[in-house]
């Protein structure tokens, strides 16, 4: 029933002129809508509803992220617009700081103003 609906992802944010800058600005997504309550943008077909939150814990995991088709321009790309990726100590990555897992998927991960942890694989 749902699976011919489109999809709806929700992140959390303290700081919403923050949170405008980075997934507009930054990771160039289109912003549809905009109240108090928060922002929606578009993302290749979904929807990406920024709830804005008195407090936020961000969670130690990936809570979002997209595939691309050349992880190494997407790096690039994004270090241009100031984003810094993670390295973490317990797993290999490489010197663009890309994991790459057991079946091949390169994986590498940055955050938003507000510590969410966000990913991009190819």
């Amino acid at each position: 029933m749902l699976s011919k609906q489109r999809i709806k992802v929700f992140v959390s944010a303290t700081r919403p002129g923050k949170a405008r800058e980075f997934y507009e600005g930054k990771l160039g997504l289109k912003l549809l809508s905009e109240d108090s309550f928060g922002m929606e943008f578009e993302a290749s077909g979904a929807h990406l509803r920024i709830s804005i939150v008195e407090k936020l814990i961000p969670q130690p995991f990936t809570v979002l992220g997209w595939d691309t088709d050349d992880i190494i321009s997407a790096i690039s790309m994004l270090k241009e617009k100031g984003i810094t990726f993670e390295r973490f100590t317990f797993i290999d990555q490489d010197a663009e700081d890309i994991w790459t897992a057991p079946g091949g998927t390169r994986v590498a991960w940055f955050k938003d103003p507000d510590g969410n942890i966000l990913s991009i694989s190819d």
